[in-house]
């Protein structure tokens, strides 16, 4: 989302499903604009918040003409994500007047509001530069008491915010009177954000802005000591700097903003630190305390792959922390993972205890709900609330309502047997509400706020309410124009009497009338709403409105520039233009002109991100950054001069290009963005996009050297023009296995003492000198200095350990540090020597150890530790001098590690030290051995040794197929893959020649064969690559292909009556139609007609239909109705699907892999009208085709999932999301067909 993925977000809503039986839905306040937060009164009073930053007071619910309570416009930021969002009354309200808020501010650190915006306006902009999404326009949050006078007292201004989303949160009180608030992480949506410098052009907003450390402001971070962006929401773990609020729950006192008394920390003299009760939070959006208890529970906006729904279940017994951005969801995210970031590494290494995982999550390719109408394939959580108990039946008591704003859902998760919200019972309640904030009312109903509709909805059981229905005499007209009006056809399903309440001169006051037919006479031009109310006398009410336009018509809109032909790069300037006309008012004026900016950002689905609006004939913006697929919407609306309006839009497609990323040698992992994906991979982004890259290491025995761009292992890439590929290139690493750090003191210059090790544990010299002639190389001479290495995740050694160093003192009397982990003003482990070598570890106690003898002067020694969980051992030049029992984990902490010397004791060593190694296990004396007599640097012996040959080959033919199966190889490092060769004679040797395919897999299909005998062979291959020697030959009888190449199913639907409908592409794949009726108007001879409600056409599973690596559907279609979700073809998995082609006002796609991915085309297809759709998939690609031209694409890899689903046409049984009005001419291939086959298709009937 984007007030919420990046945050409020609008997605084209799902048709909505019926609510459950005896509930009703009623609007109880309309007209309200981008409105963000409810809260009642207990004087009947409803106060609303608008995320402009107004708060609007209605009397009660039925009141229609609010009043503004408070307009904190000039403080609030409202843009993109950004605003006023939560909201709380003080639990004494009235008696104790005081409104809260929380919002983002208009303010840098320190600074004045407003930054960006103007005093007054209800919009502000973010200028490029910085750019929203470049550096970002830097403000705060605030935390603000308001009374009933609307002034302002701010209690907290923190929440550091860089980026336009994941900004402040929610309030609620709790149980015990104190004030809770959630904010946060202000970092970006795009990629991994841990401080990086975004726009290296332009430090209008600063590197670092927020000054995380390591850095002060105005340094940017770099792994893996950055603690910015993202990791802001960690902040709390590490004591050595001052906490910010940034990702998470803080508990105040209401009246001083200070910590509550009881708080983790209270006593922490940090104020940010004794407010703080959970942290690594992403975006927790909403709050709410579960009734007669003390938890906290959160919706929480995950990023690419889970929603939350997070329980604090005692607020005051410790700091709960829900680990974002190492974790998302219960697992670790793969983004920031492979960054090795030392917060994420040392979170990590505390265990899954630290942890807390969500009570309930939802992936972003799945539904929460068996049956759930709503769409996949992106997700923001945006209510939660509980029911305390009222007018709803007992079921309901106890349960949890939470809402997905990016699908326009509210489930319903009931208690269960220990009275917590049981995730098997979650069934969905409503859909096609774009609900930001759930509540529950006084009177104990349920109210959502729709922020896509402007609306506050409430949910009524039992008293069903009255449909409100008007009839004019005439809705337009030259005055004066006289209108008789009827609200008979107003209806109760009750049968209660209704009573009437009318506002005819349109000034929102129902007290015109009480008649159920008034009449009015208009005599002023303009537009008029009248309004009409009808009541049942049980409270419940529904409200109808018609519009009465005097000598007045609706205005007309055009947009001159830009074109839909304009496509755009990141940070273009775009200039637009635009004309109103009217036909009373001649030239409407730039004041009356609206544009408002959209992102449409299409993951699996489409949604919306609204960016901004201007006002104005004329202006331009700057191309915001998003990670593709997306693309803009320009919109104008004009207002005449009576209120009437008309809007019109422009597409606006990105620039994009396609980036590749490979690994040397290739299949390591790599880090694109929110990914952790085996290289080599390519994906399309916008050009001129920030595209965050990261290169682990080490990956079993590789190490990391260089990227091909010459940036560090994580780093940011602007996106070019043209294609590119970027290679992270690795070394086969020097060593043992567990090697941590490694120094060949071989530098001879400089204060750098680099880690020949993957783990980049480089040190930096102080009061040494350097020697040319170390043991081997060069060395370190010490007499007063040492030698410093930062604290790192892989340097924290627990159950095991290795240390080792070749000496040469020159003084051995007193403690001599040679190597030594520092831990507070102690030690976590350490090899010295005091006369003879020595040892000591600390776990749960201090164990240490002598050697036998002295160490001789000026003689190179060489000295080693081992602990093994059980026993610290001492070596001395490769044979044992001592052992000690010893038993449990080394104790960690964040202190430094340091050769020579230390800063607890000093203790410096005083002569050469060459060759260190350390391990996080215990090596073997002849392993040390080995060590002893290798220099730091050393190639390891090539890898020669080719893997075994597979095993067991079977072959099996089909139609245009063949599938081949074979048994595992090993090698001394391991298989990489396999190589498929084919020959169409026997006894063949396999070369590059006949390769024809290759899989890291042990099974292979190779389509688009001709009819005949084909042999096979397989070679397995390592990373080096070494081959094996061939396989076993076997053999496939193939027979021919069905008609037309790789097409498994055709229907031309010309069979004209029953219920058959044939496949024509000699599969065997027919169908039988339930519910259809056959038309001769098809696009070619005859068709099927659909009803929209329970048609479809069924055909049963087959090996054909299962589409893997490749596939094309397409059909022709003549919808009647455009609205909601309309399946023209799906091939079921389980209660989802495995692939799909359909509609929901534009055509959309879907293909399930590893993960969901779906694409919408860019415009709405025609009702009645014969429009020709198609998708197609070829492994890296899934692209849209109507009317044979190309409309949109995303990046998709991996075989599409199969089971033994049916394929249906016209709906489907898990959805229903049935088709109305006609398909013809429908086929399906295994393959991709290209635009020009597409296009022959298209323009060829099926035979």
């Amino acid at each position: 989302m984007l007030l919420l993925a990046a945050g409020i977000v609008a997605l084209v809503a799902p048709p909505a499903q019926a609510l459950p039986a005896q509930f009703q839905k009623q609007v109880v306040f309309s007209g309200l604009t981008r409105p963000s937060n409810i809260e009642f009164a207990a004087d009947g009073r409803v106060f609303v918040a608008e995320k402009s930053g107004i708060i609007k007071v209605f009397d009660s619910l039925t009141d229609t003409t609010p009043t503004v309570y408070a307009d904190l416009r000039t403080q609030v930021h409202n843009f993109w994500d950004r605003g006023l969002l939560g909201m709380a009354l003080h639990p004494n309200f009235p008696a104790d007047p005081r409104l809260y808020v929380l919002y983002a501010r208009d303010a840098v650190p320190g600074g004045n509001a407003p930054r960006w915006g103007t005093a007054g306006a209800t919009d502000d902009p973010c200028p490029s530069p910085p750019g929203p999404t470049g550096d970002g326009c830097l403000i705060t949050g605030r935390l603000s008491v308001i009374s009933p006078a609307g002034a302002e007292t701010p209690l907290i201004t923190d929440w550091c915010q860089q980026h336009p989303s994941h900004s402040t949160g929610d309030l609620q009180f709790g149980p015990d009177g104190m004030l809770y608030a959630t904010g946060g992480d202000g970092a970006s949506f795009n990629f991994a954000d841990y401080g990086q410098d975004n726009q290296p052009s332009s430090d209008i907003t600063p590197d670092n802005p927020c000054g995380d450390p390591p850095n002060s402001v105005g340094t940017a971070l770099s792994p893996p000591s950055a603690e910015g962006g993202a990791l802001r929401a960690q902040d709390v773990r590490t004591s050595g700097d001052p906490s910010g609020l940034d990702g998470t729950m803080i508990r105040v006192n209401p009246d001083t903003g200070a910590a509550a008394a009881g708080n983790p920390n209270a006593g922490s003299a940090d104020q940010n630190t004794a407010r703080i009760v959970a942290n690594g939070l992403r975006n927790p959006f909403r709050l709410t305390n579960r009734p007669g208890t003390p938890e906290m529970w959160l919706g929480e906006v995950g990023w690419t792959t889970w929603e939350e729904i997070n329980r604090v279940a005692s607020p005051t017994s410790g700091v709960t922390n829900f680990g974002w951005p190492c974790y998302e969801g219960a697992n670790r995210q793969g983004g920031y993972d492979a960054l090795n970031l030392t917060l994420c590494e040392n979170y990590y290494a505390a265990g899954p205890s630290a942890h807390a995982a969500p009570y309930f999550g939802w992936n972003h390719s799945t539904r929460p709900a068996p049956n759930d109408p709503c769409p996949s394939g992106n997700s923001s959580a945006s209510g939660v609330a509980f029911y305390p108990g009222g007018p709803y039946p007992p079921a309901y008591d106890g349960a949890l309502f939470f809402s997905d704003y990016s699908r326009s859902c509210v489930w319903v998760m009931t208690k269960g047997a220990n009275g917590l919200p049981d995730p098997a019972t979650i069934t969905t309640f409503d859909s096609g509400v774009g609900s930001v904030e759930l509540e529950t009312g006084p009177n104990g109903d349920l109210f959502a706020v729709d922020y896509n509709a402007g609306t506050v909805v409430r949910y009524l059981y039992d008293n069903n309410p009255p449909t409100a229905a008007i009839t004019a005499s005439a809705t337009s007209g030259e005055a004066p124009l006289a209108v008789n009006f009827s609200g008979t056809g107003s209806s109760d399903p009750d049968g209660d009497p209704l009573t009437y309440a009318w506002d005819l001169d349109g000034d929102g006051e129902l007290d015109d009338s009480t008649s159920a037919t008034p009449s009015r006479t208009y005599t002023q031009p303009g537009s008029h709403t009248v309004r009409l109310r009808v009541s049942d006398g049980r409270g419940g009410q529904g409200d109808a409105t018609v519009t009465i336009n005097v000598s007045n018509t609706a205005p007309t809109a055009a947009i001159t520039t830009p074109t839909a032909a304009t496509t755009w790069a990141v940070g273009e300037s775009i200039g637009f233009s635009g004309t109103g006309t009217d036909a009373q008012d001649g030239t409407i004026p730039g004041s009356r002109m609206h544009w408002s900016l959209i992102m449409h950002h299409c993951p699996g689905g489409c949604h919306e991100h609204e960016i901004t609006t201007f006002t104005g004939a004329s202006g331009s913006f700057q191309a915001p950054d998003h990670e593709y697929p997306s693309h803009l919407e320009l919109k104008l609306t004009v207002t005449d001069a009576h209120g009437l309006t008309d809007t019109k839009s422009v597409l606006l497609q990105p620039k994009t290009v396609n980036l590749t990323f490979q690994t040397n040698p290739p299949g390591l992992l790599l880090g694109f963005n929110a990914e952790q994906t085996v290289a080599p991979f390519t994906r399309t982004v916008i050009v001129g996009s920030s595209v965050g890259l990261s290169a682990p290491s080490p990956q079993g025995d590789q190490g990391f050297v260089s990227w091909s761009d010459g940036g560090a292992a994580a780093h940011n890439i602007t996106a070019p023009a043209s294609a590119a590929t970027y290679t992270a290139t690795y070394q086969t690493v020097t060593g043992q296995p567990g090697l941590v750090a490694a120094y060949s003191m071989n530098e001879g210059t400089g204060t750098a003492v680099g880690d020949a090790s993957p783990s980049g544990n480089n040190g930096t010299t102080t009061g040494t000198t350097w020697a040319q002639t170390g043991k081997y190389g060069k060395a370190l001479s010490f007499a007063s200095g040492w030698v410093t290495v930062a604290d790192s995740p892989s340097l924290r050694l627990t159950n095991a350990m290795t240390v080792e160093a070749w000496i040469r003192p020159t003084t051995t009397t007193g403690w001599r540090t040679i190597v030594m982990k520092q831990f507070g003003n102690d030690l976590a482990y350490s090899l010295d020597l005091n006369d003879r070598a020595h040892s000591t570890i600390h776990t749960t106690s201090e164990r240490g150890l002598y050697g036998t003898g002295s160490l001789p002067l000026n003689t190179w020694t060489h000295v080693a530790a081992t602990y093994d969980g059980t026993t610290l051992r001492l070596y001395v030049n490769g044979a044992e001098a001592g052992s000690v029992a010893a038993s449990g984990n080394i104790r960690t902490d964040g202190g430094v590690l340091r050769i020579g010397g230390n800063a607890v004791w000093g203790e410096y060593f005083n002569g050469l030290i060459d060759e260190v190694r350390i391990y996080n296990r215990a090596l073997t004396p002849a392993q040390l051995v080995a060590d002893m007599n290798t220099p730091i640097g050393t190639p390891q012996p090539p890898d020669t040794e080719a893997p075994s040959a597979p095993g067991s080959p079977a072959a099996t033919g089909g139609a245009g197929f063949a599938s081949l199966s074979w048994t595992a190889s090993t090698d001394n490092v391991g298989v990489d893959g396999y190589t498929i060769h084919r020959s169409a004679t026997p006894n063949f040797t396999p070369s590059g020649a006949n390769q024809v395919g290759s899989t890291p897999s042990t099974s292979f299909t190779d389509s688009g064969l001709a009819a005949g005998t084909y042999y096979y062979r397989v070679r397995a291959f390592d990373a080096v690559p070494n081959t094996s020697a061939s396989s076993g030959e076997v053999s496939a009888a193939v027979t021919a292909p069905p008609t037309g190449q790789g097409l498994v199913a055709a229907y031309a639907m010309n069979e004209g009556t029953g219920v058959t409908v044939a496949d024509s592409s000699g599969s065997g794949n027919n169908g039988a139609s339930t519910a259809t009726s056959w038309t001769t108007t098809g696009k070619y001879g005859n068709a099927l007609s659909f009803n929209g409600t329970g048609s479809w056409v069924t055909v049963a599973d087959s090996p054909g239909l299962r589409l893997t690596g490749g596939m094309t559907v397409e059909a022709w279609v003549r919808p009647v109705v455009g609205t909601g979700w309309r399946t023209i073809v799906m091939k079921q998995f389980g209660n989802d699907l495995a692939y799909t082609l359909d509609l929901n006002d534009r055509a959309h796609s879907t293909i399930h892999t590893t993960s969901e991915r779906g694409l919408y085309g860019p415009a709405s297809l025609p009702l009645n009208t014969w429009t020709h759709v198609a998708a197609t998939y070829d492994g890296a690609n899934l692209k849209l085709f109507v009317n044979g031209t190309e409309v949109s694409s995303v990046t998709a890899s991996g075989n599409i999932r199969t089971d033994n689903g049916v394929l249906r046409i016209g709906g489907n049984a898990v959805w229903g999301e049935h088709f109305n009005g006609l398909i013809d001419e429908v086929r399906i291939y295994n393959r991709a067909l290209t635009p020009a086959q597409l296009t022959t298709d298209m323009n060829t009937p099926i035979t």
